[in-house]
């Protein structure tokens, strides 16, 4: 599987705190695994899939888009749930 990251995904990981990336970690781990863990978006966010996971009692939203045909995944952006819009 091959895993890519978007630019403004990329720049929110560069500001983490070094267990913020381990939780991170830890959840993108997990959509490898099975890329249908997530909750699929409708209508204009029809195709990504949003995965929910907690760190430090703090819920954080993962956003990904999987193509199957190709076996990529793409992480398109991460966040807590109060700040969360994918655009």
């Amino acid at each position: 599987m091959i895993v890519k990251q978007s630019g403004s995904f990329k720049r929110a990981v560069k500001k983490m705190h070094k267990a913020e990336k381990v939780g991170l970690d830890a959840a993108v781990k997990k959509i490898i695994e099975n890329p249908d863990v997530g909750d699929t978006k409708v209508g204009d966010l029809a195709g990504i899939q949003v995965f929910k996971y907690k760190h430090n009692a703090q819920l954080y939203l993962l956003a990904y888009e999987y193509l199957e045909a190709e076996i990529i995944l793409t992480l398109i952006k991460q966040g807590t749930h109060e700040n969360f819009i994918v655009t």
